[in-house]
């Protein structure tokens, strides 16, 4: 089967082949992603009238989270040589409800265990003022636009043409190497965001083949540590049921970038992307580099 799709491929016009190509169809996804979010930022700034009690941000939220899933269903999942739909609704909701489950889980393992050490401790009651802000920002619009692009385009490229591993290192560095632009952000922020969720989100992509539970996971872990805890989301900070301190070394607190660049999340969140890796391999989930898996096929 493998040996008829190769000459199937093979027989497919240059231009064709072109687009189809693995690093191609990722630089097609890319700016498929950039035009939808161009596009959700005019129409939030200028199309949408002023709703009450939100913000521009929260408008380009709304718009850009759903336009993204359009786009992807019309185009991205049709690009490269192999089409596939990482987005499939159906059988969606058992994923994406462990994703939710484990993400809320993980964080409030980091807190309870920097609540043990003294780098977190709770000074007062908030309030759900931030719960839409929240709600659509950190957690929806988050989770959905750099899934996407994270592992929905690179992770899916760069594995189909240099294999799991290089996926899995180069988009858990980018996703790190991104957040230096967050507030407060710094190089032991960005490596433990690396460690921590490019290694856990990557691996949970890799053993469903699914954006929904790393979508799940990242969504939950972001609302969970600013909306329930007060914790500074990847340095921003975060108005939520709980009003919180952070002290001690910023070995354990993480210092202003918050509890994410703590060697507590980088401990508890990589077991548990090494677990959800283990999980992948065990499945058969590892895919070798384009050139040695055509190397296969020609041998046979």
């Amino acid at each position: 089967m493998e040996q008829l799709e190769a000459g199937a491929a093979d027989e497919k016009p240059l231009w064709r082949r072109i687009v189809d190509f693995p690093l191609v169809a990722m630089l097609i996804g890319i700016a498929v992603i950039v035009f939808g979010i161009f596009v959700a930022g005019a129409i939030a700034g200028h199309v949408l009238p002023d709703l009450p009690g939100f913000t521009t941000n929260m408008k380009f939220d709304l718009v850009c989270a759903p336009l993204l899933i359009i786009l992807y269903k019309l185009i991205i999942r049709h690009l490269g040589e192999h089409k596939r739909d990482d987005l499939r609704l159906g059988g969606s909701l058992r994923p994406l409800g462990a994703g939710l489950g484990l993400g809320l889980a993980l964080f409030a393992a980091v807190v309870a265990v920097a609540a043990v050490v003294g780098a977190y401790r709770v000074t007062g009651e908030g309030d759900l003022s931030g719960l839409p802000g929240a709600l659509l920002g950190p957690a929806i619009f988050a989770a959905i636009a750099e899934e996407m692009l994270f592992r929905g385009v690179l992770f899916r490229w760069i594995e189909e043409f240099g294999g799991s591993w290089a996926a899995l290192v180069i988009t858990a560095a980018l996703f790190g190497a991104i957040h230096l632009a967050n507030p407060n952000a710094s190089l032991v922020a960005a490596v433990g965001i690396a460690l921590e969720a490019g290694l856990m989100l990557g691996a949970a992509y890799m053993l469903t083949r699914s954006l929904w539970l790393p979508m799940g996971i990242h969504a939950a872990w972001n609302f969970t540590q600013g909306e329930i805890f007060g914790v500074p989301v990847s340095g921003n900070h975060a108005h939520g049921l709980l009003v919180a301190r952070l002290g001690g070394p910023a070995l354990l607190s993480g210092g202003p970038f918050g509890l994410e660049a703590s060697v507590i999340a980088v401990v508890v969140a990589t077991a548990a992307g090494v677990w959800l890796l283990v999980l992948a391999l065990r499945h058969g989930q590892l895919m070798q580099p384009r050139w040695v898996r055509r190397r296969a096929i020609s041998a046979r």
